[in-house]
């Protein structure tokens, strides 16, 4: 699995996540900090089975 770096925001109602170097909009949401790192996590993984290598960007 490869690793990305994620964006944790701290929002007055929430926390919101989001990944970075993948094609597409990808959001994880949560009442914590962990809830919404763990609800990205999932979104990313499901954002890869579902449209496949392709929506990975290139690191070089």
């Amino acid at each position: 699995m490869r690793n990305f770096k994620v964006i944790v925001e701290k929002h007055p109602d929430n926390y919101v996540a989001y990944p970075l170097g993948l094609k597409g909009v990808v959001v994880g949401e949560g009442d914590t900090y962990e809830e919404a790192l763990a609800d990205v996590k999932s979104a990313i993984q499901f954002h890869i089975e579902t449209f496949g290598k392709a929506v990975l960007l290139s690191t070089q």
